[in-house]
């Protein structure tokens, strides 16, 4: 297991892994645009071999790409459902020439069609945006929290996402606080090996490709995004203890979203958990 967090791009992208390694993160996750909106930021020749050589600097060999948060693929407007599928397009293919590992993005909120409709048109969006694509950064849905009319909070919902689409390279980005906030409990190792041997069965371990690390700032099946430091929210550290300790859990990479002034406690705090 390695651990990291979500690190700024201010000022260049190439001061990502210049502040991963200030933080003290074995690997790290970035945008590689504004999450509120505007046009990506050009990755030319130049600013490419700047951030790869950061990255080789301070030694790090892998990283990863957040969506931004204004996608909607189960939107009732076309025009956001087609600048939804052309940005995560655009998201991988940035993604392949910054050598991410991967993408991970929610699918979006059903708020002005039913559920039904919005699971569909996830599942057309995301088809669309994988067909025909051949970069070596793989997409991953992420566990959501479940507020309102979003889709992905559970495990259900996700699989059903992936087995639409069909595409074998897409998997999953689990959320620890998120997933708490939609029902799946992960408070004491029994609560951990259930919520996994789900996880498992309803989507199979091997979509499993990395997790958010967050504790909760909200009770279990509040369906809130509210993230807390690691041991000092609803999770709690017996919690954390539990999943550093499960047998599927060991190959993965996790990052926290935490705030950053915190990260170098968290990361202290995960090491006295492991």
């Amino acid at each position: 297991m390695r651990f990291g967090a979500h690190v700024s791009i201010a000022g260049g992208i190439w001061n990502a892994p210049k502040n991963a390694h200030t933080l003290g993160c074995d690997v790290f996750q970035m945008f590689s645009r504004s999450p509120q909106g505007g046009p990506a930021p050009k990755l030319t020749d130049e600013i490419l071999a700047q951030f790869h050589d950061t990255c080789k600097e301070y030694g790090f060999d892998t990283w990863v790409i957040h969506a931004p948060y204004y996608i909607n693929f189960a939107s009732h407007s076309e025009k956001i459902r087609k600048n939804t599928g052309r940005i995560i397009r655009e998201e991988l293919e940035r993604g392949t020439k910054l050598r991410a590992k991967y993408v991970m993005f929610h699918p979006g909120s059903a708020r002005e069609v039913s559920p039904e409709q919005g699971m569909q048109l996830c599942i057309d969006g995301i088809r669309d945006v994988l067909d025909g694509y051949s970069g070596t950064t793989e997409l991953l849905i992420e566990i959501s929290a479940g507020a309102g009319n979003v889709l992905g909070d559970t495990f259900e919902e996700v699989a059903t996402m992936i087995e639409g689409v069909g595409n074998p390279d897409l998997g999953v980005c689990f959320d620890t606080q998120h997933a708490f906030a939609s029902g799946y409990d992960l408070r004491t190792a029994n609560a951990v090996k259930k919520t996994f041997q789900e996880f498992d069965t309803t989507i199979g371990l091997s979509k499993l490709k990395m997790s958010h690390l967050n504790d909760s700032k909200v009770p279990l099946g509040a369906n809130r995004d509210r993230h807390e430091h690691i041991g000092a929210g609803e999770i709690g550290a017996e919690g954390f203890r539990a999943l550093f300790a499960h047998p599927s859990l060991q190959s993965i990479d996790w990052y926290l979203e935490t705030k950053p002034d915190g990260v170098p406690d968290d990361l202290k705090r995960i090491q006295d958990l492991i």
